[in-house]
């Protein structure tokens, strides 16, 4: 809703043989070559290596030749690599995860100043220091690691006032897929209609409960799917729970995860994005950086956390991007601007790997306006394949849906007062508009398009039984969804009049049970 609105690799079991005996060549030279060197302050003292495996070419095919391995080796973990001097041994193993690459190793002897190496092939000249840990340790995760790179890793220590390193240990970040079917994201948009928002509460500034809701819970959820519904649409703000450098808060990210658990409990599709959030998505090329960046910063630590879910949980880039207080036709700084946002989020999603390899992820059109997104949206390139759907918003004719005032508050062809009633935005009109998102998008790209807010509020001083909302309301979910848009339905929370509430946000109790039927049934 705009802002007017708000109040209202290498683990398991066996090595490949080749892998160990390349491995095993390597080292042994290395083994029968090195001498002990006395330790310097800030000097890497690393053992020597045989000038036969530091030589351009035999490093290229070992390093090829390992990294191939390795790939087809999945999830395998090698075993251990050995280093020993000064009296003591060390041993290293590596083993790649979807989240990172973890490090074991096993000490025999006394041994001080322990630190963990990495490089990008297994010659150690020029590989990096990336930790120093205690002398007890005997694990270490690296969380820097890149999906799909092949890392070395060695484990310096000092033995008898002299420096030796553990024999290198190589593993992958892997990518996970569990839980992420075979589905593109049209296939899987024919299982999410209808669908609901969850509004004015993970996305209220000052906090969750600051626009008068309560907090979200599992019973509402069980309530929102036991009515029929498919999908919850959980819009959210993270700037208020980000520092200066825009790291977000641990605490405000288990809330969001318990809130997403609550919909995968019920069985409910869950989208969350980052919706209004104070403003600072202004798609000008002044901020174009400065935004850019924030949407790289929240989204990274977003998909990593939610990197494990399955593919009941979608990513929504933004909510309606415009300038604020220019409701016109955008011009091209505005659409270019706001079109490199979708890009970005999804450049960085993807980069998270995981299950966000995979994910279905949501772009939106400008101000989520059917014509702008119709005329101006550019689909952004996408490492994985049609698994991006395009939202847009529905609240055609304003005066009607939206505006509480207004003298308009009947509708369509069952309309008996002129006076009372839009000359525009119709049951023609509304099809017309889907049919645009139908015909350019669902037909012509095969890309699903989410209708991820519309809905009309109540006008019970003037039509006492909700005659023209019910209508409306089915109406646009029923044409919505014959275009094969998937229709979710803006629910502020707030059940009395010139609100649009459906349940009681503490019960899960139906505050409107012949709306919601008449809501659910349309969209079958």
């Amino acid at each position: 809703m705009p802002t007017a609105r708000l109040p209202l690799i290498v683990a398991g079991q066996a090595v490949p043989m080749i892998w160990r005996l390349l491995r095993g060549t390597q080292h042994a030279a290395a083994r029968a070559t090195r001498s002990p060197t006395t330790l310097e302050p800030g000097a890497d003292n690393r053992p020597s290596v045989p000038t036969t495996t530091k030589g351009p070419f035999m490093k290229s095919l070992i390093s090829l030749v390992l990294s191939l391995l390795a790939l087809c080796a999945g999830q395998a973990a090698q075993a251990q690599s050995c280093g020993s001097g000064g009296g003591a041994t060390v041993c290293l193993t590596a083993t790649g995860t979807p989240d990172n690459i973890q490090l074991s190793w096993t000490v025999s002897g006394t041994i001080g100043n322990v630190q963990v190496y990495r490089d990008t092939d297994s010659n150690p000249t020029g590989r990096n220091r990336i930790a120093t840990v205690s002398n007890s340790s005997t694990s270490y995760t690296d969380s820097t690691a890149a999906t799909g790179t092949t890392y070395w890793y060695w484990i310096k220590f000092t033995a008898g006032n002299k420096s030796y390193s553990s024999g290198s240990a190589s593993a992958i970040r892997t990518t996970a897929t569990s839980g992420m079917r075979n589905l593109t994201s049209l296939q899987l948009s024919q299982l999410m209609s209808p669908g609901w928002n969850v509004g004015n509460s993970l996305e209220a500034i000052g906090g969750e409960t600051a626009w008068g809701n309560p907090m979200v819970n599992q019973a509402l959820m069980n309530a929102v799917k036991a009515a029929g519904f498919k999908t919850v649409r959980i819009p959210v703000s993270w700037k208020q729970y980000a520092d200066a450098d825009d790291n977000i808060s641990a605490t405000w990210m288990a809330r969001v995860t318990e809130v997403v658990g609550y919909a995968r409990n019920a069985g409910l599709y869950a989208i969350i994005n980052i919706h209004w959030d104070g403003g600072w998505m202004q798609p000008t090329y002044a901020q174009q950086a400065t935004v850019n960046a924030r949407i790289t910063k929240f989204w990274t630590q977003i998909a990593n956390n939610f990197k494990n879910h399955d593919d009941y949980l979608l990513f929504a880039g933004s909510n309606e991007v415009m300038v604020d207080g220019d409701y016109g036709t955008p011009t091209v700084e505005y659409y270019t601007v706001q079109n490199s946002f979708n890009q970005t989020f999804v450049n960085a999603v993807r980069a998270t790997g995981g299950n966000n390899a995979l994910r279905h992820l949501i772009v939106q059109g400008f101000n989520t306006n059917i014509d702008h997104t119709y005329n101006f949206f550019t689909v952004p390139s996408d490492s994985a394949t049609r698994r991006l759907m395009v939202e847009i918003h529905y609240y055609d004719p304003f005066n009607f849906t939206l505006n509480d005032t207004s003298s308009i508050w009947q509708w369509g062809a069952i309309a008996t007062d002129a006076s009372a009633t839009e000359t525009w935005a119709n049951e023609s009109w509304a099809d017309t508009q889907f049919q645009k998102m139908k015909s350019r998008f669902i037909d012509g790209l095969g890309m699903p398009v989410l209708m991820g807010e519309y809905g009309a509020i109540s006008r019970t001083d003037l039509d006492s039984t909700q005659k023209y909302r019910t209508y409306w309301d089915q109406y646009i979910t029923r044409s919505a969804f014959q275009h094969g848009l998937v229709p979710v339905y803006w629910d502020n929370g707030y059940t009395g009049n010139h609100t649009m509430g459906l349940f009681d946000r503490t019960s899960g109790a139906q505050a409107h049970p012949q709306l919601i039927s008449t809501i659910v049934n349309a969209a079958k």
